[in-house]
């Protein structure tokens, strides 16, 4: 097989698992298939939706020429880029940049508020060298030191979980407030973004607000969740941070949509999963949304909503929609952050030998 040295300007977040240097070592034989890491070289600009998140979750702006390490994967966003995994791949081949994480496949539709996604030439399959005196390397892949999936959930730590209507509509808003204020009232507090598409921001959003520790299902070896295995790899995610980081309570945002393609469904319709949920706080733009949601919620998976944020909430009109026509709370995470941690603590009230005080210094 030959291989060349390349020395790559950025190095996808999408990548983290595979530890690479800005030196690598790529091969021409490419396995088409989630996971697999490549190395690309841009061959466009973009004027909007026109950067990368690195490895340490800072955002960086992608120019034409610029090699780039990403990781092959599909996208279903409304509100982004739709796109796939090609079937087979050679070096040579255009591909796109299908989100900021640094996801890589062929884009089959786009949104017209980003326009067309970045084009990139295939330079070939990143090798890793797993043992010592390897000299013929293999195609790096993500699921490489990834935390391992389970079968069930070895950990009785309440979760509030953070879930929306759509891409965009406050989730990682309300996540955030909602772990500052729960560190705040003296609570350890774990930070979990268990659907989407590979990226960092939401869970170091999460980190910043306070945090002991933040994972993704990216840490699990995925690049984009789907129904068949979000489950196992969310079990994984929470005994992983059960055991490293023994927090009171985790906070776990789940990606995109209710209804979305990413298997926030699965999750809702797992009975073993959903009992360690102390709280459900929905996040929707309007009050279609909201009223929506919560009949979903109640009607398919027998399922409770306890707090009604994001955008329907901004003003008077959508606060006052939700608390007559749907009886529940309506809180802005933006503006009243310390009332959207109120319903949260007497939600975990409810758990035994959770109490609802407390106070960090």
């Amino acid at each position: 097989m030959s291989t060349r040295r390349l020395t790559v300007d950025r190095i996808s977040s999408s990548t983290r698992n595979a530890h690479l240097a800005r030196e690598v070592l790529v091969g021409e034989d490419i396995v088409s298939r989630e996971g697999y890491v490549l190395a690309v070289k841009v061959l466009t600009d973009k004027s909007n939706y026109n950067q990368i998140e690195d490895v340490s979750g800072r955002m960086i702006p992608l120019r034409s020429g610029d090699v780039v390490v990403g990781t092959l994967g599909s996208r279903r966003a409304l509100r982004g880029y739709a796109g796939v995994v090609p079937e087979s791949i050679q070096v040579g081949d255009m591909i796109h940049v299908l989100n900021l994480g640094g996801v890589l496949g062929q884009c089959t539709s786009s949104n017209p508020d980003i326009g067309r996604p970045f084009e990139a030439e295939v330079l070939g399959a990143v090798l890793t060298f797993p043992r010592t005196g390897d000299r013929i390397g293999k195609p790096a892949h993500i699921r490489s030191g990834a935390i391992p999936t389970a079968e069930t959930i070895e950990s009785d730590i309440p979760m509030v979980l953070v879930a929306g209507t759509c891409m965009n509509s406050g989730k990682t808003v309300a996540a955030s407030e909602i772990v500052r204020g729960l560190v705040r009232a003296g609570r350890r507090v774990a930070g979990l973004k268990l659907t989407g598409v590979s990226l960092r921001r939401d869970s170091l959003s999460m980190v910043d607000a306070g945090a002991c520790y933040a994972l993704t299902f990216n840490d699990a070896g995925i690049v984009s969740t789907d129904e068949k295995g979000v489950l196992p790899a969310a079990r994984g995610l929470i005994n992983h941070m059960a055991r490293k980081a023994k927090p009171d309570v985790m906070v776990a945002e789940l990606g995109d949509g209710i209804l979305g393609e990413y298997g926030v469904q699965t999750l809702l319709a797992d009975a073993e999963f959903m009992q360690h949920a102390a709280a459900i706080v929905m996040c929707a733009p309007d009050q279609v949304g909201a009223w929506g949601s919560v009949r979903l919620l109640r009607e398919r998976w027998d399922l409770p909503v306890h707090v009604i944020t994001g955008p329907v909430t901004d003003n008077e009109v959508g606060c006052s929609f939700v608390r007559s026509a749907l009886e529940l709370p309506a809180v802005n995470a933006r503006r009243a952050g310390d009332e959207l941690v109120e319903v949260i603590l007497a939600e975990l009230a409810q758990r035994d030998g959770v109490p609802t005080g407390g106070g960090a210094a």
